[in-house]
């Protein structure tokens, strides 16, 4: 089976999608101030260099749909793009955020690389048009509520408003309640659409709702789930990850500690290269 079908986008240090081989988009949740920021994205750019590990450093600007209305959401647009850019220009990696209303597209996308739409707000139109306008990449989660094949329409409003750069990611599907569940077929059928497909380890973890106030998780089984991803065939993997987790701001218990990281990478690659090799 060729697992390597999808196109292939250039993200300047690196290409993803087609026969380039695995890639890591990682960083903190959230921007939680200059220094934690800082100090995570020159460990993850440490790592990457002495290793050679293709990586998008991730980090929000504002996390606009937090459980409850006390939850830190970040530093905001204006002063959060000084920060990523800053992480760009200092490290040299291409950058990853959240956008979440359609006036947010052009301003982020002078920074970010690559412009991500949350799960929630998959289906928004107006939020998918704006993107698409950019020229940038878009990279679409797959809404929790969503069969992987009504990403097709998702597919078809970016496209058809100019978009020729996009990824999808496989987030979890709801399952009951503060539950959610991977189906791996999943992730075969959107790379049907042939586009490079993501797999996020860390926010499938996710308990939505059940830390009473806010996103519980059982980050313990993320590697579990993120091997299984690789052993189908995926992309890249979308990973969360803190210096210090027990402080992390959002989605302590749902990230893989960067103590961890390089270890559960290599296991990746070596399940990725098997997959290569037959």
């Amino acid at each position: 089976m060729n697992v390597r079908h999808t196109r292939t986008l250039d993200l300047g240090p690196f290409t993803a999608g087609g026969t380039s081989g695995l890639f890591l988009i990682s960083g903190p949740c959230v921007i939680e101030s200059r220094d934690v920021l800082m100090e995570i994205a020159e460990a993850l750019a440490t790592w990457s260099e002495a290793e050679g590990v293709p990586l998008v450093f991730k980090a929000s600007y504002d996390k606009a749909n937090r459980t409850s209305l006390s939850s830190f959401r970040g530093p905001g647009l204006q002063e959060g793009l000084t920060m990523l850019q800053e992480v760009k220009s200092t490290f040299g990696l291409p950058i990853l955020t959240d956008v979440h209303t359609p006036d947010e597209a052009a301003p982020v996308s002078e920074v970010a690389d690559i412009l991500q739409i949350p799960a929630f707000l998959c289906r928004q139109t107006d939020l998918l048009v704006a993107c698409a306008s950019t020229k940038s990449i878009v990279n679409v989660k797959k809404g929790q509520f969503l069969a992987p094949d009504d990403m097709a329409p998702v597919v078809e409003k970016l496209t058809e408003s100019g978009c020729r750069k996009l990824m999808l990611t496989e987030r979890g599907t709801s399952f009951g309640y503060h539950n959610l569940v991977v189906d791996m077929r999943g992730l075969v059928e959107m790379r049907d659409f042939g586009w490079p497909v993501i797999f996020d380890a860390t926010h499938s973890v996710q308990r939505p709702g059940a830390g009473k106030g806010f996103t519980a998780g059982d980050g313990e089984l993320a590697p579990y789930l993120a091997r299984a991803a690789a052993a189908v065939g995926v992309d890249g993997f979308f990973i969360e990850t803190h210096i210090r987790p027990e402080e992390a701001m959002s989605d302590r218990e749902n990230l893989v500690p960067f103590s961890l990281l390089p270890r559960l990478w290599a296991q990746l690659q070596a399940v990725s290269e098997v997959l290569e090799s037959e």
